[in-house]
């Protein structure tokens, strides 16, 4: 085989720099996760450190329900850990460490984030032994739906592949910022995995941190998406041909009680477009969530604003 040209491997020794120098950097911040359930068999996976004082982020379906969590730093010292906030709609958690840590990760911004430049996959699914795959950005702004059936936003795709374990570990860039939190693999397909973007990472942890759950309201509302016959989309001057159809409205409700009724087209809640239900869990999610807002619905011939208060979702 003939010697790479020197262009080539100056190229290839500046990707080789640029892996080698952000695992280790962010390599002393990346944690391994053991997990005991009441009633379910153990469980593992892979964190990372965010404060000094030892809060650290990982995947829901790794930590929730835990009656007792062992973490292990790569230097080898244990630590128990309690969870501090759950939330399996966005698949995240936070959980804290009994002792204050010496390295810790910086969340970047994932909204800087462009299509083909390196990510960077780092785990300890084997306790102490980290894993480290690296690829590049292969697709942004993806959406999938967390195990409790709600859609996550922000979601990056790349082709890093993720090691059994890797679950809850950082997704870096070369200067060592985390951009992604790990959480899924498409099995039958080949390299792509998500992330979940850095951003909303920043937001759903937040709420953990401080209240230990993120804020969701409720209408009352079991809907359907449904397509809007194009004449009516012309006629009511709507931005988005598909919205929210009806077919179950809660006795009592703050929906029945708006005057919602079966049969309704819900098209915006407050001064947001409202094009399937998704936009709608979006939109009741938040600290702002439980509001006096108003619903846009077409009912027959008519486009109606209904003042409705949410409430909060137990």
């Amino acid at each position: 085989m003939s010697d790479l040209s020197v262009p080539d491997a100056e190229l290839l020794d500046s990707y080789s720099q640029a892996v080698t120098g952000a695992v280790r950097k962010i390599r002393p911040a990346v944690v391994h996760i053991a997990v005991e359930r009441k009633g379910g068999p153990p469980g593992s996976g892979s964190g990372f450190v965010i404060t000094p004082d030892g809060y650290a982020v990982t995947n829901s379906h790794v930590a929730s329900k835990a009656t007792s969590m062992v973490v292990s730093l790569p230097d080898g010292r244990q630590s128990t850990a309690t969870l501090v906030g759950d939330d399996p709609d966005s698949d995240l958690a936070v959980i804290r460490l009994a002792h204050p840590v010496d390295d810790w990760c910086v969340l970047g911004d994932s909204g800087a984030l462009e299509v083909g430049q390196v990510a960077i996959a780092i785990g300890s699914p084997y306790g102490f032994q980290h894993t480290v795959t690296s690829g590049i950005v292969s697709a942004l702004g993806r959406s999938m739906r967390s195990q409790a059936g709600r859609l996550i936003d922000d979601v990056i795709q790349t082709d890093a592949a993720l090691n059994p374990g890797n679950s809850g570990g950082p997704l870096v860039n070369a200067r060592a910022e985390v951009i992604g939190v790990n959480t899924a693999v498409i099995l039958p397909a080949q390299g792509i995995c998500f992330a979940i973007g850095a951003n909303t990472a920043r937001v759903i942890v937040s709420w953990l941190m401080t209240e230990g759950r993120v804020r969701r309201a409720r209408i009352g509302v079991g809907g359907e998406n449904v397509p809007i016959v194009r004449r009516y989309v012309r006629h009511f001057g709507l931005e988005r041909e598909t919205g929210v159809r009806a077919i179950q409205v809660e006795p009592g409700g703050p929906a029945e009680r708006a005057g919602l009724r079966e049969g309704d087209l819900i098209v915006g809640l407050g001064e947001d477009v409202v094009a399937g239900v998704d936009d709608l869990h979006r939109l009741l999610t938040g600290h702002g969530a439980v509001r006096e807002t108003s619903l846009k619905v077409i009912r027959g011939t008519q486009r109606l604003e209904l003042a409705i208060r949410t409430e909060e979702r137990p």
